[in-house]
């Protein structure tokens, strides 16, 4: 193995690294001495000491500016980005980025000049969302998230040196971050218990509402998902449905656009009791379109798909008898009444917790429950390992009396 190149590099008494190292500069001669690398972080090797008096020789050598070249607004910044940055990004993305900024971050930070922007700012700034003006622990990282974006761009057009980039962005022990939880703070996994999924399968049996109830209950798709499901994307020979595309109003306008990650793109797989329900409504579809040929005339509409082609709305699974397109609203009115007649708090994203729940309790393996739910992280799979059901406990309970 050939010899670290260690000239200029030390190690420290707390056994930490350092280095070292002169240059000239207008005729002037000075030198330069480190504990930590270019992103602040401390050096823990003599490999890493190496690589940052290397990085940091570099930046001397090419003349790197410590302050941003060029001024610019928070507005300033965040108008680039909506003209040249977000190419790409998915459309409800883009609106949520949008609400925020016109809503809340526009009026506090738009005419501050971003490079004069404090950590400090920031975090006063979350603390006050969070603890003070009561929004979600979700939400209000909705906002970090908003900041970390537009530190982002203006550092990759040289309108923040990268000292001061590290230090919101990067550096563990200074960089802009959420509050500390409440303790009463509910982000737990809501799920339904077996009482209660009795009461919602008689509620929606022969609903307009049941297929997409089932498709929740026994794949755990997202509502967009749910209602932006092709007939040509259910394969009954292997029990499979492709999930490529989603439903979205856009403008005002019924669109199907593609999913919003690229995990989510994924193949779910149906139970006994979900297939035989697809494969009836499958057969009175096509009777359907016989039967009510007259009326889907008036009655169909036509959207637009993934590749801008106009498909009708009996192409969806999700579509009544004469035609008629049903949509992500299609549950506004059934969680109104399930929690009026009920008594249930319902939402459908509640019926793909519950699916993620019960998988995991079955001991569905990690990594297949994560393909299923269409997660980019596994660690938000293992959100319902963690969970605390009802059923969970039984579980537990009866593995304790078995010791």
């Amino acid at each position: 193995m050939a010899k670290q190149n260690d000239v200029g590099v030390f190690q420290l008494d707390n056994g930490k690294w350092a280095f070292r190292y002169t240059f000239t500069k207008n005729g002037k001669r000075s030198s330069r001495r480190s504990c930590k690398d270019e992103f602040g972080n401390p050096l823990n090797t003599k490999r890493a000491a190496i690589k940052a008096r290397k990085s940091a020789i570099e930046a001397e050598t090419l003349n790197q500016p410590l302050k941003p070249i060029i001024h610019k607004t928070v507005a300033e910044v965040f108008k680039e980005y909506r003209e040249k940055g977000c190419s790409g990004k998915a459309y409800q993305t883009i609106k949520k980025q949008d609400s925020l900024w016109k809503n809340h971050i526009r009026d506090k930070f738009g005419k501050k000049y971003v490079d004069s922007i404090t950590v400090a700012e920031v975090n006063d700034y979350l603390t006050q969302l969070y603890y003070v003006d009561g929004y979600a622990y979700k939400y209000t990282e909705s906002f970090l998230k908003m900041f970390y974006l537009i530190f982002g761009q203006a550092y990759s057009r040289n309108y923040l040196s990268i000292d001061t980039y590290s230090k919101l962005c990067i550096n563990k022990d200074t960089k802009i971050k959420m509050p500390n939880l409440k303790t009463d703070e509910d982000t737990e996994i809501v799920t339904f218990n077996r009482e209660e999924i009795a009461l919602l399968d008689e509620y929606f049996k022969g609903t307009n509402a049941e297929t997409a109830y089932l498709l929740g209950k026994y794949c755990g798709l997202r509502i967009s998902e749910c209602y932006g499901l092709k007939w040509d994307n259910v394969n009954f020979r292997d029990n499979s449905i492709s999930i490529d595309r989603q439903m979205q109003y856009q403008n005002g306008l019924i669109k199907l656009v593609s999913l919003k990650t690229r995990n989510a793109k994924r193949t779910v797989y149906m139970n006994k009791e979900l297939k035989n329900h697809l494969k009836k409504k499958w057969q009175q579809a096509k009777l359907d379109a016989i039967t009510f040929a007259a009326v889907r005339e008036q009655k169909q509409r036509f959207i637009d798909d993934l590749d801008d082609s106009k498909i009708s709305s009996t192409e969806l699974v999700n579509c009544l008898p004469n035609g008629t397109i049903q949509t992500v609203n299609s549950f506004k009115y059934p969680s109104r009444e399930i929690k009026s007649k009920l008594g249930i708090q319902f939402k459908y994203h509640y019926l793909r917790h519950t699916f993620g729940t019960r998988m995991a309790e079955m001991n569905t393996p990690q990594h297949l429950l994560c393909s299923i739910m269409g997660h980019g992280n596994i660690h938000v799979t293992q959100q319902y390992y963690i969970a605390v059901s009802k059923r969970g406990i039984e579980i537990l309970q009866n593995n304790l009396n078995q010791l």
